[in-house]
């Protein structure tokens, strides 16, 4: 069974504003207790009777642990901080859905999976790029280093693309999804 949702304005407004409020609190300015609470709620979904959907989609949030905590891909500034804010979100368990709730608890965090990862597409994008060069056979240093640089500027470069896009749709008058940011 397929069932879709339709976010309206108002309903990302809401997703954005809980991310603003995540990002204001104490949990996103510590790292390590951002990412260890993250690993945690991953592990302990997995281990819930939580809906597959719910599994299916807070295990895509290992993605967002790997590439802040992969030294050689070496996220950093307001890239890394895009990330960490987006992880700090599900670290809190009394979000929209407080997640002990048995069953639900944890559909509000599917929800926000979902816009995140339309959000931080370039970000997912070049570090699975990144990911797939340095496992390609044996890869000096130097050749590793540069394709890092590379890719993450033209990570940056297509955030800032979409977000004008989005800037220009919307001043025209034409219907353009928000973002989150």
């Amino acid at each position: 069974m397929r069932i879709a949702l339709d976010l309206s304005d108002k309903d990302i407004r809401y997703f954005r504003n809980c991310l603003q409020t995540v990002k204001k609190g104490k949990h996103a300015t510590d790292e390590s207790v951002v990412l260890k609470a993250a690993n945690d709620m991953i592990a302990e979904v997995a281990a819930a009777e939580a809906p597959e959907f719910v599994k299916e989609r807070i295990a895509k949030l290992e993605l967002l642990v790997r590439m802040l905590e992969d030294d050689r891909w070496r996220l950093v500034g307001s890239d890394r901080a895009r990330v960490l804010n987006v992880l700090a979100y599900f670290v809190d368990p009394d979000d929209l859905i407080p997640d002990r709730i048995p069953g639900i608890g944890y559909l509000d965090d599917a929800i926000m999976v979902e816009l995140v990862l339309q959000e931080l597409k370039h970000e997912i994008d070049a570090y699975t790029k990144f990911c797939d060069f340095s496992a390609e056979g044996e890869r000096d240093p130097e050749a590793i280093e540069k394709k890092r640089v590379a890719l993450q500027s033209r990570m940056r470069r297509n955030r800032r693309s979409d977000r004008e896009r989005r800037r220009t749709r919307r001043r025209g008058g034409a219907k353009a999804p928000l973002g989150l940011w």
